[in-house]
């Protein structure tokens, strides 16, 4: 057994991770635990940009970027926390630029922007250029620049080190148990502060964009030791997956004037959002990709439709969109400059997850209430920005501004801060948690139990959804659970026994699967990305509400909280 001490433990090596550890390695001492290299973080997959109203290109205000994520959120997103967001985006992106991050830029110099879904000028009225990027590949050059500051400032890397438990005792988070890949050696970290920044789960579903490491670990783990989960009945499908592999192909794509067209070759989003068209916020965009498919307007009679960049021409496809290229052509063997692209709605981003307040303080209660030492940041984190809908773009936005804010409250909290003992034998039960699975002698495999409950997850719990499905789901979810336990794994071995991480990472992602499709089973409305096709309407007197989700002994227990509304009241979003 292994002990490291530190003031403080950043879970995660993406993004937000990156940045907290960066702002609290001022002054702290900071480890970062990921189960991954750095740079091979879920980050580097972002394509599109950063939205901030730096009106580089045309008048912008942060106030207009407010009222998009608002309305975006389908009026979900706690109205102070996105003031917060919109305000701070423009100060983090000038930050980056500072540290070195290759921005494009105009022919004088400034930061480049171009328009992304659901943007607007003046509180609606029509598209704003307002993401800045790096080519299509801003993800990866955010991920390249942090991590080189962080090495600057002297951050501590445990690389490919898997955290399988969270030591919360009395109140008070005091560290994590990690499992080193390498050795199978189980390591206790003990800290101060701890901060989750895990990124997401999109591997509940069969057709994803996300990594196949995005299992929801922490969240999972925070779930099992108490910690209420919010709104994690919002899922976001991202319209343009690449057809069957769910490979994204950025808004980036559309914001250069990409358009989706279905079988007679029309401009479908005429019809469902003739102001911003291909450029709707995502839920819209992917609901009518889908009633084209339902309605027998898909390519060939399946499942997609295409999205059409021949007109573009060869150097805006080369210049600004060269990895999307790389993509289409590796992966779908025709040339985007000639050839029209199949794409399909593909499971994105979690809205939901770990409630935090603007300082990533993990809370446990509707009245907000901190729990000591423990954090959270990124997709992993529900600060509650992006509502029921995400806007394009404000993912980067949230890494970078809370991923900040956190790093920030960490290194004021580690110096004031006691370090408190640990819990006797703290390892005990993971021990015992890797030896059941190992000793395991059932016949189940792990691949096909993760290969039904993805199945079923995409059938029922994606774009559309209806009572009778989402309990068909939980049903099978209980039978899936029963029979995981069953489980054999051939590797028995401790130096990279991958199959004892698909094991742990399946029962993580079953629990996912549970809170998710319950909530979106209690919540009896449509919202955002949350679509009731039996309650097709906003259900604003019964559900303008957030959903903490508790584990308890007898199942799922919900509890609710008001969302924070200051400017903007809910109006029906029209487009």
């Amino acid at each position: 057994m292994m002990y490291h001490r530190h003031d403080a433990i950043i879970v995660g090596a993406g993004g937000a991770g990156l940045r907290a550890a960066l702002e609290a390695s001022a002054t702290a001492e900071v480890a970062v635990l990921s189960k991954l290299y750095p740079t091979r973080s879920h980050t580097g997959a972002a394509q599109g940009g950063i939205g901030a109203a730096l009106g580089n290109m045309e008048e912008d205000r942060w106030e207009w970027h407010m009222f998009d994520t608002v309305k975006g959120s389908d009026y979900l997103a706690d109205q102070d926390t996105v003031e917060i967001l919109c305000r701070e985006a423009i100060e983090a992106v000038y930050e980056l630029e500072h540290m070195g991050l290759p921005f494009d830029r105009t022919p004088d110099g400034r930061l480049a922007q171009r328009r992304f879904g659901g943007h607007t000028r003046n509180f609606g009225e029509g598209p704003v250029q307002r993401s800045c990027y790096a080519a299509d590949r801003t993800g990866h050059m955010i991920l390249q620049t942090l991590y080189q500051q962080c090495i600057k400032n002297g951050v501590r890397f445990f690389d490919e080190f898997h955290v399988l438990d969270l030591l919360i005792e009395d109140g008070g988070c005091r560290g994590v148990v990690a499992l080193e890949l390498a050795t199978g050696d189980l390591h206790i970290f003990h800290a101060k502060a701890v901060l989750l920044a895990t990124g997401g789960f999109g591997r509940l579903f069969k057709i994803t964009s996300n990594a196949h490491a995005l299992t929801g670990d922490c969240v999972a783990i925070a779930f099992r030791r108490g910690v209420p989960l919010e709104d994690m009945e919002f899922y976001q499908f991202h319209p343009t997956g690449i057809y069957k592999m769910g490979i994204l192909i950025s808004e980036a794509a559309r914001g250069e004037g990409g358009i989706l067209r279905n079988r007679d070759g029309e401009r479908f989003m005429q019809r469902y959002a003739p102001t911003l068209l291909d450029l709707a916020p995502r839920d819209m965009v992917s609901r009518a990709i889908h009633a084209e498919i339902r309605e027998g307007r898909g390519i060939g009679g399946k499942d997609y439709v295409h999205l059409d960049l021949t007109h573009l021409g060869r150097d805006v496809v080369e210049k600004k969109l060269p990895e999307i290229s790389d993509f289409i052509r590796t992966y779908l063997g025709i040339d985007p400059v000639k050839e029209l692209v199949p794409v399909q709605p593909t499971a994105h981003y979690a809205m939901g997850g770990i409630p935090t307040d603007v300082d990533g303080r993990v809370i446990i209660d509707e009245q907000n209430t901190p729990l000591p030492g423990l954090y959270a940041a990124g997709e992993c984190a529900c600060v509650s920005v992006h509502g029921a809908n995400r806007l394009g773009t404000n993912s980067l936005v949230d890494i970078l501004v809370f991923g900040r804010r956190a790093g920030r409250h960490i290194w004021r909290f580690v110096r004031e801060a006691d370090l408190l003992p640990l819990p006797f034998e703290p390892e005990a039960p993971i021990r015992s948690e890797v030896s059941r699975i190992l000793e395991g002698t059932g016949r189940e495999s792990v691949a096909d139990l993760r290969r039904m409950m993805q199945q079923e997850m995409m059938d029922k719990t994606s774009v559309f959804r209806e009572k009778a499905g989402l309990q068909e789901v939980l049903d099978h979810l209980e039978e899936l659970r029963e029979r995981s336990r069953k489980i054999r794994v051939q590797d028995k071995g401790h130096s990279f026994n991958t199959a004892l991480l698909e094991a742990l990472e399946l029962g993580y992602l079953l629990d996912l699967a549970e809170v998710t499709v319950a909530s979106a089973l209690a919540r009896t409305e449509s919202r955002g990305a949350h679509y009731r096709e039996d309650y097709p309407k906003r259900d604003d007197v019964n559900w303008l509400k957030h959903t903490l989700a508790y584990r308890t002994p007898n199942g799922i227990e919900f509890r609710y909280k008001p969302v924070v509304i200051t400017r903007f009241h809910p109006e029906e979003r029209k487009y």
